[in-house]
């Protein structure tokens, strides 16, 4: 009563604190989502427990033995629709009904359709009482990748880039390290260990010649790293293919045939597309197809031109450093260039400072 006096709905309340478990998880769920339960009785917690690891309980089963398995007549609130399949655990609706759960509230349904609904539809059936809907656009949000997929097929994508000022994303000889802070970096290899994978184009390796692996962090695990290399120019001793899992390395059809065998000789995987260039769609295609939720592309600029020009990108993560170059290489280039009155439209979704640099969050607006 005190909660409705104040104006707070508590169910809106309480599935606020199991989006807050359900992130949790990130990162170490793939390739579910993560999920977060609350179980509540005469408008106390009672139970509480999130999806921690693929194979493991979700979080369903963890609230409900957080609460000792005592739910008889209570609430509980889950921030995505309770599971009807066999998959690596049994059915989570299954037990919701066993254990005499009384109402259940659900922030959104499913995408998956082996699921879709009929989490509802069986607890319903149950004399279960089911509201759904209860901050259902911050659930989306949370597992945003996972919903993507789920209704695509296709990876969430992610574009990265460090850049001065003036827009540049390295120097007119080609240095990019560093334009951006220690502080940002360590971000962008935890945001590495979110990831299903991560891409870059062949001048990258070349330049750089990263691992693209996540460091001094405690990731989830090591993404797939990508290459994208149409003429198969990547050097045998490159670091991205000396660090597990194998890397990808995706070509066009003009390239070097020995080099090809060299590179699978070696256990690196090589998928040929069917023209000369690296045609990027075609390769979100392939990678959503081997089960690839989410890809971060991390440069540089022919790369970053081509998914911008394309709208191939779901956010771009601009990491802005407070220096000028005069010149060099740019992050977009178009040509011909855009009027002012039609360019590319971006929205700031949010922002944050990561010691000298200011980190801008976009999404495509729209």
């Amino acid at each position: 009563m005190d909660n409705e006096i104040q104006g707070i709905d508590p169910d809106e309340r309480f599935m606020r604190i199991a989006l807050g478990l359900a992130e949790l998880g990130r990162g170490f769920t793939a390739p579910n989502p993560m999920v977060g339960a609350v179980i509540v009785r005469k408008g106390r917690i009672v139970g509480a427990g999130y999806h921690k690891k693929a194979g493991e309980p979700h979080a369903e089963i963890r609230a409900m033995e957080d609460a000792g398995w005592d739910v008889k007549g209570a609430t509980m609130y889950v921030t995505l629709e309770p599971c009807v399949h066999y998959g690596r655990t049994p059915p989570c609706t299954d037990r919701i009904i066993k254990e005499g759960i009384k109402r259940v509230v659900i922030a959104v349904l499913d995408p998956n359709p082996r699921v879709h609904g009929e989490g509802v539809r069986k607890l319903r059936e149950a004399g279960i009482e089911v509201k759904v809907g209860v901050l259902e656009r911050e659930a989306r949000a949370l597992n945003e990748a996972f919903f993507k997929f789920m209704e695509t097929g296709l990876p969430f994508v992610i574009l990265k880039l460090a850049v001065t000022l003036d827009g540049h994303i390295a120097d007119s000889w080609g240095n990019s390290k560093w334009i951006s802070s220690d502080a940002a970096r360590a971000f962008v290899h935890k945001l590495r260990g979110e990831m299903d994978g991560i891409a870059v184009g062949i001048n990258t390796v070349l330049m750089d010649d990263p691992m693209l692996t996540p460091r001094e962090v405690h990731p989830a695990r090591v993404p797939r790293r990508f290459v994208l290399d149409s003429g198969l120019k990547i050097p045998l001793t490159s670091k991205v293919l000396g660090v597990p899992p194998p890397t990808v390395i995706v070509s066009g059809t003009n390239h070097d045939k020995e080099r090809k065998k060299a590179l699978e000789e070696r256990g690196i995987e090589v998928w040929v597309q069917e023209r000369a260039a690296v045609d990027i769609e075609a390769f979100l295609r392939r990678a959503g197809e081997e089960g690839i939720q989410s890809i971060m592309f991390e440069g540089g600029g022919k790369v970053a031109t081509s998914i911008i020009g394309t709208g191939l990108f779901d956010k771009i993560y601009l990491f802005l450093s407070p220096k000028l170059l005069g010149g060099g290489i740019p992050f977009f280039r178009k040509e011909p260039p855009l009027p002012v009155d039609s360019p590319v439209s971006l929205e700031i979704e949010t922002f944050k400072r990561f010691s000298s640099d200011l980190l801008m969050v976009l999404r495509k607006k729209g």
